[in-house]
């Protein structure tokens, strides 16, 4: 059985991975994913936790957690590809308003 610390040293590292690159990547897409991966580490940190303690009520969060970050993918993925057809570009510097 692995230990509960080694799950949450992983979704640090996770997270430590979306917020450097979130912060650091000009990217829209790039930017896009780094959120995904924090989703990803918070809700891997949820389910070690539920683990440890027995409980369900942990799992069941990060079920409603994915499914928003489902909607979230597709609404997200939509305003990006709106972005790339008028902009012609995905650098998050030359987006700055969304006016013309």
């Amino acid at each position: 059985m692995v230990p509960t610390s080694y799950y949450l040293v992983l979704s640090a590292v996770l997270f430590g991975l979306g917020v450097i690159a979130f912060i650091f990547k000009r990217n829209i897409l790039t930017v896009f994913m780094s959120i995904e991966l924090m989703l990803n580490a918070v809700n891997l940190a949820f389910v070690s936790f539920s683990r440890t303690l027995g409980q369900l009520q942990g799992q069941v969060f990060v079920f409603f957690v994915i499914v928003v970050a489902a909607a979230e993918a597709a609404v997200g993925l939509a305003i990006i590809i709106l972005i790339h057809r008028n902009r012609r570009t995905l650098d998050v510097e030359d987006v700055d308003s969304l006016k013309d």
